[in-house]
């Protein structure tokens, strides 16, 4: 029996019209499909999210369809701009309005900044921790100008590490999923245990 295809949520956390994280992360979507996997681009410029409030927001219209959009994936791109060395605060949204749907999925990071992203890609790696979620070992960060101009990727080391990160999602994404059903379908104890049904 063939195994069904990776199915990936692409975030892009920017709000900016022309916004560079927008850029790398449609591109890396287009190459994941190309590749035979799903993929689900939430962009938040134009599918926004209300401030997150715990005591209202499960509730509001559109909640429960973005609840089953992460619930589906079993891996998640973020893509987010540097803004005074931490992530925007469309990501931080997004990110708060979920935490039970992540355990056990794999995150990819994607930050636009000038100087390396290194704060703001730690911060993602942390809430995927906090979430028990998976990170890979590292993150992408680019340039604006020096990386994508135009609305184009120009440098030659930035698609080389993309297409690192590409294949890595794939090949992790694909085993930690793969345990993951297997987790939640068994008897073992692990830290997937308590989200069985």
């Amino acid at each position: 029996m063939t195994e069904a295809p990776l199915n990936i949520l692409a975030v892009i956390g920017s709000l900016q019209r022309d916004s560079v994280t927008r850029v790398v992360v449609r591109h890396i979507a287009q190459q994941l499909e190309t590749a035979g996997c799903v993929v689900d681009v939430l962009d938040l410029e134009k599918e926004p999210l209300a401030l997150y409030n715990p005591d209202v927001a499960h509730e509001l219209p559109g909640y429960a369809d973005l609840q089953a959009r992460v619930h589906r994936a079993d891996a998640i791109i973020l893509g987010s701009p540097d803004y005074h060395g931490s992530i925007s605060g469309a990501i931080k949204n997004f990110l708060d309005h979920f935490w039970r749907e992540f355990t056990g999925k794999l995150f990819a990071t994607i930050v636009a900044s000038h100087e390396k992203g290194l704060t703001a890609t730690d911060q993602l790696r942390t809430v995927a921790r906090q979430c028990y979620a998976w990170t890979l070992p590292y993150g992408v960060s680019l340039l604006e100008d020096a990386d994508v101009k135009d609305g184009q990727i120009v440098s030659e080391a930035l698609q080389q590490r993309l297409e690192m990160l590409i294949r890595d999602l794939r090949v992790y994404g694909e085993l930690l999923a793969r345990q993951r059903r297997a987790d939640l379908a068994g008897a073992e104890p692990g830290f997937l245990a308590r989200h069985r049904k």
